[in-house]
């Protein structure tokens, strides 16, 4: 089910589709950022997800993030770089969110 999620939101195995969250998402980071997509972020990690068919096996899980997973393992990193949480529109947060079938914090 996570696969599917974020299929469709617009992260395919064919690259981001016009006018979906993934473009919406793409565009948003891409001015945060100065122009580009950093990598490591939300819209690359969801796209590099998108076109393996990987989130799932990633432990972004449609029923919560999977212990011992990579998944876990990127949210412990961002919880100790913020002080014990995981931040609203980070890369964690939006890539479950849109995991579960949300719109990832952002939109």
């Amino acid at each position: 089910m996570s696969d599917r999620n974020v299929h469709s939101a617009g992260f395919t195995p064919s690259g981001i589709t016009s006018g979906s969250l993934a473009s919406s998402l793409m565009s948003q980071e891409a001015r945060a950022s100065g122009g580009g997509v950093p990598s490591g972020g939300p819209t690359s990690t969801l796209q590099e997800m998108g076109a393996r068919g990987t989130t799932h096996s990633s432990g972004y899980t449609s029923s919560g993030i999977a212990g011992g997973s990579v998944a876990s393992s990127r949210m412990s990193q961002e919880a100790t770089a913020h002080g014990g949480g995981v931040p609203r529109g980070s890369t964690t947060s939006t890539v479950q969110s849109i995991s579960m079938g949300g719109k990832g914090g952002r939109r």
